[in-house]
């Protein structure tokens, strides 16, 4: 008999690895310890909780992902099952997403290269990946082009504006007959609303900026981003949970968790925080950035419910190790969920919040 009740865990005696051996026996079985065992709850988490019919799954990215082949490898195959309902991306993960679906080619290299030489010959390096400096001026144009149509020449949240410009890229892809190769435009097929927590710093927002100098007529309306997130998330807790998976931290990962300081907070609403919280980070939290900020942070702010803080997992690993794994995992361990469609509901989701700040539905806290 066990003389002490925490040596009731699973022994350490993994199976033998071999050419057989499936994605989901490999995490179950092989990813016993350390970082590794925390993936293993991450893809547990992620597919026996997170994706439950009743569940509302946020996605925030960080870091040159797209560049890297993780939109086209990843991401679009889980909003395709039905496993990502709305995102929120930096600026330039959606910027270099566009160049694949223009057409527009990035390779793999090195990171042991001379950036002087590099420059002379117009290549530009993103770590290990490097692609034609032609590639950000013609997307650079494409984007300019894009935006003078009658549709952009008004005020709109950066989910319009991304459901709109996914549009383009979907046709860019058919006539160009690529296949599926375009978050933005995955996301626009499957009604996935995609925000960006600053629009003005990427290579879009600059083109944004110069068209306005040229008398564009288009805005970006950061309080409706703002209002919409909370919205999306309000009603989640209204008729089920709210899921957030953080890949990476940064202002994406602030974005989606203030969602609920704004609703219990600053507009009051009675609220318990996100029920479950997923994050894939290499950040320290001892350094008081926030991308390693802790999930029991998080409950002090309201951004956590405290009663579920052990559905919270942090794995500190890359994420463009532990994305593949966790996509692989969760496709073939669960079955696709039906598309929710948010973006085709922001309207009345908008409304919802609103009414209930004006203390029309009760729920107002006063």
């Amino acid at each position: 008999m066990d003389k002490s009740g925490y040596l009731r865990g699973k022994p350490v005696h993994p199976h033998a690895i071999d050419g057989m051996t499936t994605i989901v026996e490999l995490v179950d079985n092989a990813f016993l310890a350390y970082n590794a065992a925390r993936l293993r709850e991450a893809c547990r988490l992620l597919t026996r909780k997170m994706l439950e019919p009743d569940v509302t799954v946020g996605v925030s990215i960080t870091g040159a992902l797209t560049p890297a082949g993780l939109g086209m490898s990843a991401l679009i195959p889980l909003i395709g099952h039905g496993f990502i309902d709305w995102i929120v991306s930096t600026g330039a993960n959606l910027y270099h997403d566009s160049h694949f679906a223009m057409g527009l080619n990035m390779h793999t290299g090195s990171p042991f290269l001379d950036d002087r030489e590099l420059r002379k010959e117009g290549v530009i390096r993103i770590y290990d990946v490097l692609f034609d400096y032609d590639v950000l001026l013609s997307t650079d144009d494409f984007y300019r082009q894009i935006i003078q149509a009658d549709e952009f020449q008004k005020e709109m949240s950066t989910s319009e504006f991304h459901h709109k410009i996914g549009r383009y890229m979907r046709e860019r892809e058919r006539l160009l007959g690529l296949g599926r190769v375009s978050l933005l435009a995955a996301a626009y097929e499957a009604g996935v609303p995609i925000y960006t927590s600053s629009p003005g710093d990427s290579s879009i927002g600059m083109n944004i900026a110069r068209s306005v100098l040229d008398g564009n007529g288009l805005r970006i309306d950061i309080a409706r981003d703002v209002n919409e997130t909370a919205a999306i998330v309000l009603n989640a807790k209204r008729k089920g949970k709210s899921a957030v998976l953080i890949l990476g931290g940064g202002s994406p990962k602030n974005f989606v968790l203030q969602t609920e300081p704004h609703i219990q907070e600053v507009l009051g609403i009675r609220d318990v925080g996100h029920d479950y919280f997923l994050q894939i980070t290499d950040a320290r939290p001892d350094t008081g950035g926030l991308s390693g900020a802790t999930p029991s942070e998080a409950v002090s702010w309201g951004k956590i419910d405290p009663e579920l803080l052990p559905d919270a997992v942090v794995c500190y690993t890359d994420v463009t190790i532990a994305l593949p794994v966790m996509t692989a995992y969760a496709i073939a361990s669960h079955p696709p969920r039906t598309l929710s469609r948010l973006y085709d509901q922001l309207e009345s989701l908008y409304s919802q919040l609103s009414a209930e700040y004006s203390g029309h539905v009760p729920g107002k806290h006063t």
